[in-house]
């Protein structure tokens, strides 16, 4: 197949495939069939447009062979086996699988009419643990590989694979519906659907893995999704809290790179590039969050230490101080080794690098830091800063072994090479 071609159609998926599932899902009424019907769609493309060249309209072109697939599933009889108890009466009522399929694409009465949301809601019901619910939706709904799932939570990768094909059978056995939760049923299962919407969002900001440092689409869908959880729960602190930090982080997105792709770290970006109608749009949410909450959650926390770079004019103006302290009571709410890492990174700029150095050493044993990239980086940073341009290497190119991000690798192995010269 002609790698070009083969580039564009996983480009087409990865921008599209929560979608088409999201919209099998609400025909089908079971995530894990919807999953694989949307993959038979993929293998179709994947065999027909190097021969017939990429459709006018790629992403119509995959959710119409999907549903195609769904109809034709329907029609041999698969899914009434797989569905009885839940379709049989319907079936009876509607008689023609066409009619079925039709009443099915119809919309929902729900209060958000999303598909996508649906499917947020759904992977993350509580007869799942947390955990699970996580993963399946970041598996469904971001389009991410079991791989990078794993990445992002700091566990193993079969760990990761057992759990998603763990929740799709209990969701299909326990015919859970596919719609967004009533008023009452909301709060109960929010925190999970932030985690979520946030890892998206997270693996969009800052790939774990490929050639990019970002993917952009990633980010977008989950801004988009945050501000209808926003629309959805007014009064949640949190949903506003992860809006605002989600913002904030994305109003660096134009400067976070070079006109090659290649990373620009926070305290050397031109923060003219910052796009500042993201910056408004993140404070307003941060105020609303603030006015809402007795107590800082960690949202609103993450939302507070992004608003101190927002508005700082320049680097210098950066009060890291401020940041340290949210990060210690980001610390004391979420137990993290991640967060205690950043905490040591603002610590070394506001008290030095040897400070953040002795927080950093601290973590050296922590099993979930074992394998992220970030904490010899850090220590890279730290030591280099110290004059200790030794070890300052060594640990560059551990981090750089580390990363599956090309880019990032890359940066890493070149400030390896340039560390210690003048």
């Amino acid at each position: 197949m002609d790698s070009e071609t083969h580039r564009a159609i996983l480009a087409v998926w990865s921008i599209e495939s929560a979608r088409v599932i999201a919209s099998l899902a609400r025909i089908v009424r079971d995530v894990g069939l919807a999953e694989e019907l949307a993959q038979d769609a993929l293998l179709a493309a994947l065999e027909q447009w190097p021969e017939q060249g990429i459709p006018h309209n790629p992403a119509a072109w995959l959710m119409t062979a999907a549903k195609h697939r769904a109809l034709n599933t329907l029609r041999r009889g698969k899914l009434l086996e797989r569905k009885h108890d839940q379709l049989g009466h319907e079936l009876e009522a509607l008689g023609e699988p066409e009619r079925l399929i039709e009443q099915l694409e119809a919309a929902l009465d729900d209060d958000v009419g999303d598909d996508l949301l649906r499917l947020i809601f759904t992977s993350c019901h509580p007869l799942l643990s947390t955990e699970a619910r996580v993963a399946l939706t970041l598996r469904l709904l971001g389009g991410l590989t079991t791989d990078e799932i794993a990445r992002a939570f700091l566990a193993p990768e079969p760990t990761i694979a057992q759990r998603i094909v763990r929740a799709k059978k209990t969701l299909s056995e326990k015919q859970v519906p596919f719609e967004v939760p009533r008023r009452e049923e909301l709060s109960a299962r929010l925190a999970s659907v932030l985690e979520v919407v946030y890892l998206i969002f997270n693996e969009g900001y800052s790939a774990t893995a490929g050639d990019d440092c970002m993917r952009p689409a990633l980010s977008e869908e989950a801004l988009r999704l945050g501000r209808v959880l926003a629309g959805l729960a007014p009064d949640e602190p949190e949903v506003h809290g992860l809006l605002a930090l989600m913002e904030l982080n994305a109003s660096r997105a134009a400067a976070r790179t070079t006109a090659t792709g290649e990373p620009v770290l926070l305290l050397e970006q031109d923060r003219g590039r910052w796009d500042q109608m993201a910056i408004r749009r993140g404070l307003t949410a941060l105020e609303r969050a603030q006015a809402l909450a007795q107590e800082a959650g960690p949202y609103v926390l993450q939302a507070s230490i992004s608003a101190c770079h927002a508005r700082a004019r320049t680097a210098e103006e950066t009060d890291w101080r401020e940041i340290a302290a949210f990060y210690a009571e980001l610390g004391a709410l979420l137990k993290s080794p991640v967060v205690e890492l950043n905490r040591a990174v603002a610590v070394s700029m506001a008290e030095g690098p040897a400070a953040g150095l002795a927080l950093a050493d601290a973590l050296l044993s922590e099993p979930a830091l074992q394998r992220y990239h970030l904490l010899p980086s850090a220590r890279a940073e730290f030591l280099e800063k110290l004059g200790r341009f030794a070890e300052a290497r060594t640990e560059f190119e551990r981090a750089a072994l580390m990363t599956q991000n090309a880019r990032q690798r890359e940066r890493l192995l070149q400030r390896a090479r340039n560390c210690g010269q003048p």
